[in-house]
């Protein structure tokens, strides 16, 4: 980046890049991010008839394209340079052009606090930079995510390096494996690592001499004489490739050995799934809106954990001891639960033989409040009590510690941080979505926001918990680290400030093999391809036939003049950010989407006075103003209600059945379950471009991925799909096809477990032959809970106990 800077800075392009700073300047702001700044180059382009590849291919073109953010000063001009992904610049432009020179990351910060009149010489500062310093770290940003496998190469290489060394770690993390006293794998009939080497041999040559099929309780006594305790595996040729490959292991280690025999070790049995804002319950009491994607997500991985561990467990060998995996989904009770089981103390997972939800109540401050369901930004007071009494509740039901707790979205994440440093477990978090790149400038207006959002508390709680936490799974790669023209989820808090509170110098590192894509899946029980008649009930078509296309109901408005148009169907909340207004007025705005197709909404609300806030029933009452303002009666029907996901699953289907589309029209998805849905259904499916939901529909080339802002380029997509359609029979038939079984193989609940668990087992060895790396690490993060969370939740919880 350095020469392209000076090759702006010293040649003749100095003259443009002047201009657009002094256009910039005549706005009044200060202010201006990547798509402002990539616009006002472009006009200036035009109006100075520069010719056409002056805006991609010059070097001040070159230079706009990698500029994120431009700050402007009396005295100078601030550029926020990214010149590859995960890596950000910080360049000083002096007022009279007389220098150009790259600055810290220290003092963009002070510049940023400028910015707002919030500056102050003295503030706190994060910097996690010293805890990662020593540790193995990812080279190239394209693997970013891909931590295990960067993980398995690096652990194989120690293995060659000093082999003694890791030999002997190994065989202490396989001796020291237990269930309720049940030595497990090694007995202290072998003694070493070396011991252990030489002990494979004769076992392999008494499994050898043994039916492949022969059942291992049939040998169990004659391989614990040479020191094999229960665990190799439930056959003697299951047995014996275990051995085989702990055997190659320890002479040849290769990543793909590695990765294969941990996935094998028996060390997971009891797992914890944290999630606790929002009514976790069964059935037609999946969450609030604003939790319902994540509780969904919660319960269909509770039930595939329990189903990955038995799996496991079975051809370890382990079954016919009686032991059996126990997942617990920890959450939240909540007295006053308007005739949901949220009230009950013990609920069993439905669809499973171990799996239950613990729920723990809140500390009574002001039962008006906690005996309440309460927002997931006013929370924050109450987890702390939260995880202590959390903690007896776990052991009181495992009887022992867990082997892994996983945390979901920040308040989740930050009591598995809580439990995992008091009970020494290994510790996952998910962020699911994170609120800070959702709400722009919301660290940088955290004060004026902080009456209604809390951000200081939030932000401050996802530092602690990203840290501290042993290893991290995302759905997308962007969630990490975005593309080239935007910044991903986690990397918005590797750099930043809160005025007059701290700033964050270096928050986290994106290069940490902790960071793990693994997508979730979609339970194939209920969505599943349209074409699959015979798993259909002709019934329920009809029922949602009508729901959809004809049924008049106090929840659902508008009525189709001409139902057999092609359906565009979109499911979500009435939000800003999820955009179901933006869809409309793209449909309103085109007389030839309208034309061809009709608009079906199903949302949970259709009225405002349904609304928890003011700002959904502005969406709402904003939704009827574009229906009446582009005259769409007789074109759209929206239905606000929650319908069970029985129910969901046949509507996506019957809108494939008339060979209509679907549409996620989001300003920002982290990642989107109802796509994933959709797609499965066999619906070929539009997404937006902004955030994860990009990486689902992969093949950008048929121009599935839109982008919300731009509504008449959105509708000339669909309409050129149409088109396709029209023209050649099978296309609709052939799109459909490819998209669900894109789904079908990539994102699915069996890889998600397998993989989860591989992780989970890969970094307790980790933390095992490397402990000390984390302790400073959490007792930093611990500083951070104490010092800066703990007093804003304080003067939260003062106000909640003001009523």
């Amino acid at each position: 980046m350095y020469e392209l800077v000076q090759a702006v800075f010293n040649g003749d392009e100095k003259a443009a890049l002047h201009q657009l700073i002094y256009t910039l300047s005549s706005s009044g702001k200060c202010y201006f991010l990547r798509n402002e700044i990539l616009q006002a180059f472009a006009d200036y382009c035009h109006q100075s008839q520069k010719p056409a590849y002056f805006y991609y291919s010059s070097s001040v073109g070159k230079l706009i394209q990698y500029t994120h953010e431009i700050i402007l000063e009396e005295e100078s001009t601030w550029f926020v340079i990214r010149p590859t992904i995960a890596n950000q610049e910080v360049w000083q432009l002096t007022a009279d052009l007389s220098r150009f020179e790259q600055m810290t990351p220290q003092a963009l910060l002070d510049v940023r606090d400028r910015s707002v009149n919030r500056y102050q010489p003295h503030i706190l500062e994060i910097d996690l930079h010293p805890f990662y310093e020593g540790s193995p770290r990812i080279d190239d940003p394209r693997n970013i995510g891909q931590g295990l496998a960067f993980l398995n190469r690096y652990l194989c290489s120690q293995l060659l390096t000093d082999p003694q060394y890791w030999v002997e770690m190994l065989f202490q993390a396989l001796h020291g494996l237990q269930y309720d006293g049940i030595r497990l794998l090694l007995s202290d009939r072998i003694p070493s690592g070396i011991q252990l080497a030489k002990q494979i041999k004769p076992a392999l040559k008494l499994l050898s001499e043994r039916s492949p099929d022969e059942p291992y309780e049939n040998f169990r006594f004659e391989l614990q004489e040479l020191g094999f305790e229960p665990g190799w595996g439930n056959t003697a040729a299951r047995v014996s490739e275990t051995l085989e490959l702990l055997d190659r292991l320890i002479y040849s280690p290769e990543p793909g050995i590695l990765e294969t025999f941990v996935a094998r070790v028996p060390a997971v049995f009891r797992v914890v799934l944290v999630s606790i804002h929002g009514w976790v319950g069964q059935q037609d009491v999946l969450g609030r809106d604003e939790t319902l994607g994540q509780v969904i997500y919660v319960l269909e991985q509770a039930r595939s954990l329990e189903n990955e561990l038995c799996e496991q467990i079975k051809l370890a060998g382990l079954d016919q001891l009686g032991i059996k995996p126990h997942v617990i989904i920890l959450t939240r009770l909540i007295p006053n639960c308007e005739g949901t089981f949220c009230n009950l103390h013990l609920e069993k997972v439905e669809d499973t033989e171990n799996a239950w939800i613990l729920r723990v109540p809140f500390g009574e401050f002001n039962p008006e409040i906690t005996n309440n369901w309460i927002s997931k930004f006013e929370i924050w007071p109450y987890l702390e009590q939260f995880a202590l009494d959390a903690e007896k509740e776990l052991l009181a039901q495992f009887k022992v510690k867990p082997n892994l707790i996983i945390g979901n979205y920040s308040d989740g994440n930050l009591v598995a941080f809580l439990l995992s440093r008091r009970m020494k477990v290994t510790q996952c978090n998910i962020a699911h979505s994170l609120e800070k790149p959702k709400y722009l400038f919301s660290n940088l207006y955290w004060q004026d926001l902080e009456e209604k959002y809390h951000f200081s508390a939030q932000f401050t709680a996802d530092l602690i918990s990203m840290n501290a936490a042993d290893f991290i799974i995302t759905s997308s790669y962007q969630e990490i680290v975005g593309t080239p023209d935007t910044v991903g989820q986690y990397e918005s808090y590797k750099c930043f400030t809160m005025p007059q509170l701290y700033h964050v110098v270096d928050g986290i590192d994106l290069f940490s093999p902790k960071f793990n894509l693994v997508p979730p899946g979609v339970n194939e029980d209920i969505f599943f391809p349209y074409s699959q008649k015979e798993n259909r009930d002709f019934h329920l078509v009809k029922q949602i036939h009508d729901l959809l296309f004809s049924r008049e109901d106090p929840q659902i408005f508008g009525h189709l003049d001409y139902p057999n148009k092609r359906p565009i169907f979109a499911v979500d909340t009435i939000t800003s950010i999820k955009n179901l207004t933006g869809l409309a007025e793209c449909f309103g705005k085109s007389q030839a989407l309208q034309e061809h197709c009709n608009l079906i909404l199903l949302s949970s609300k259709l009225h405002p006075h349904e609304a928890i806030n003011k700002e959904e029933a502005e969406e709402i009452q904003k939704l009827y103003n574009v229906i009446d303002q582009y005259n769409l009666y007789g074109k759209i029907r929206w239905l606000g209600m929650r319908i069970p996901s029985s129910e969901l699953g046949e509507a996506y289907r019957v809108v494939a059945d008339a060979q209509g589309i679907y549409v996620h029209f989001a300003r920002f998805e982290s990642f989107g379950r109802s796509i994933l849905e959709a797609m499965i259904s066999g619906l070929p499916t539009f997404t937006t471009q902004f955030g994860g939901s990009l990486e689902i529909i992969e093949n950008q080339e048929n121009g599935f991925n839109i982008n919300p802002t731009n509504l008449e380029e959105t509708a000339n997509q669909i309409l050129d799909f149409l088109e396709k359609c029209e023209a050649h029979g099978e296309y609709w038939h052939e799109v459909s096809e490819w998209m669900s079984q894109r789904i079908h193989h990539k994102y699915n609940w069996h890889l998600h477990s397998n993989q989860l668990l591989l992780l989970a087992k890969m970094f307790s060895f980790w933390n095992f032959v490397a402990p000390e790396n984390n302790e400073a690490r959490d007792r930093y993060m611990e500083t951070l809970f104490h010092l800066i969370y703990k007093p804003r939740v304080e003067k939260i919880l003062e106000k909640h106990k003001a009523g």
